[in-house]
């Protein structure tokens, strides 16, 4: 079962656990309430096996695509 539990959101600090990459996805695991960092692509090649084992996926992936402000001195 996956609930919706309020986090902080990721940011440049918080690490993938597999390569060192910056994270956009945190698992916390139903049974331990051990916490997972992963970037979008190991995520992804987790999510089958660790999404049915957790209580909150906090997928923040969808900001690899958002373009930021672009600022213009005067």
């Amino acid at each position: 079962m996956t609930t919706a539990v309020a986090s902080r959101e990721l940011n440049a600090l918080d690490r993938c656990d597999r390569c060192g990459a910056q994270a956009y996805v945190r698992v916390v695991l139903e049974s331990s309430g051990g916490e997972l960092l992963f970037c979008g692509h190991h995520a992804r090649s987790v999510e089958p096996t660790l999404k049915p084992l957790s209580s909150q996926w906090q997928d923040e992936t969808a900001r690899l695509h958002q373009k930021d402000p672009v600022l213009v001195d005067d």
